[in-house]
């Protein structure tokens, strides 16, 4: 049976930062790097149930998201930075780091720049940046993503694909993420800001790609309208010890969709 969640706060150099955890103690825990825009209350319950029934499973909100005090650093290689702060204030000596989306990005990052924090990486639904070539972002995706709050219809567009399954197992999840007592407060305009400004000023790590020799899973929904999945399969090609796994009928939010099958990789990788 899965613990309770556990909430408390964390000092840092950026404020007290809300943290959440799942799942019993001990062991090298997963830490969870969030979505544009996401708050811990946006990862889908039953993914963190699935994922934390035998693992301690640790997700935050980073500085200036959701509960957190601070401001949201405007480059990737800061928003690292607060995440590597996390996993040493936590008393951690090394985590496995699991980043959807620009949560991939940052722990892309977080893997070069601290090297000696993270065991394993997960890098759901992202790119290495840098990729000109092959399939882009469907052109309604930037109007869609900037919108000032996104709905149902919005969330179906960017993380699902218009299949009847695919859009059944979407409102499902948005379903469970919305049921959840105590939702804390969505990202600000000025997060989102420093966000978009971070995103657009990261070079990248597809040239430093090589260097990323620790084990990694590198996973996607095979229709991710937002970041195709060839930029996971090139990604995949130049870490020299990265598995790729791409989901059929599945989007950016593949994650929320193959829970049951997700969660099984992850175990298996995390091993």
């Amino acid at each position: 049976m899965n613990a309770e969640s556990r909430n408390h706060w964390l000092q840092t150099s950026h404020g007290r930062l809300a943290i959440r955890e799942d799942g019993p103690q001990g062991g090298i825990p997963l830490v969870l790097l969030q979505r544009f825009r996401g708050t811990l209350d946006d990862w889908d319950p039953a993914f963190i149930q699935a994922i934390a029934a035998e693992r301690r499973v640790i997700r935050f909100d980073s500085a200036g998201i959701g509960r957190s005090e601070g401001r949201v650093p405007d480059s990737i290689a800061g928003m690292a930075a607060v995440a590597a702060e996390v996993i040493v204030a936590l008393g951690l000596s090394q985590a496995d780091v699991l980043g959807w989306s620009l949560g991939g990005v940052v722990a892309q990052q977080l893997a070069l720049d601290a090297p000696h924090l993270v065991r394993r990486l997960v890098v759901a639904g992202s790119s290495p940046g840098g990729i000109t070539d092959g399939p882009q972002p469907h052109p309604r995706v930037p109007q869609v993503m900037t919108r000032g709050v996104n709905d149902a219809p919005d969330f179906l567009f960017l993380f699902y694909p218009e299949t009847e399954p695919a859009v059944a197992a979407g409102r499902a999840s948005l379903a469970r993420i919305a049921a959840q007592a105590d939702i804390g407060p969505a990202v600000t305009a000025e997060a989102f800001m420093a966000q978009v400004k971070a995103i657009s000023s990261w070079p990248g790590v597809l040239h430093r790609a090589r260097e990323l020799r620790l084990p990694m899973l590198v996973a996607n929904g095979a229709h991710d309208v937002m970041l195709p999945a060839y930029r996971s399969y090139v990604l995949s090609q130049q870490a020299p010890d990265a598995r790729l796994v791409l989901y059929p009928d599945a989007g950016h939010a593949f994650l929320f969709q193959e829970i049951e099958d997700f969660a099984v990789q992850l175990d298996l990788f995390l091993a």
